[in-house]
């Protein structure tokens, strides 16, 4: 997985508002489900990578949890960011 700045930049652009708006949870969602698509694509391949498959369920967790704190600040934001990535919730 090679996230390069650029990448990143284009994450946080289109989800967050602005380049350097990383703080944001919309932001953070985002950039962590492009790294859990990458994970889960390599665990196709390697399924005994369970350093990896660690990473994998960290990173869910953190969102999860981005997720839960965003619907109870703001549920509208919640709905289009989940539309936005097509994550089921």
């Amino acid at each position: 997985m090679i996230l390069t700045p650029e990448s990143k930049k284009e994450i946080f652009t289109q989800y967050g508002g602005s380049a350097t708006n990383t703080g944001e949870a919309e932001s953070q969602i985002a950039l962590f489900s492009h790294r859990i698509t990458h994970l889960t694509g390599h665990l196709k391949t390697n399924r005994k990578d369970f350093n990896t498959q660690r990473s994998l369920l960290k990173l869910v967790g953190k969102r999860r949890k981005l997720l839960t704190h965003l619907i109870k600040v703001d549920v509208v934001r919640y709905r289009e960011i989940i539309q936005k990535l097509g994550i089921r919730k």
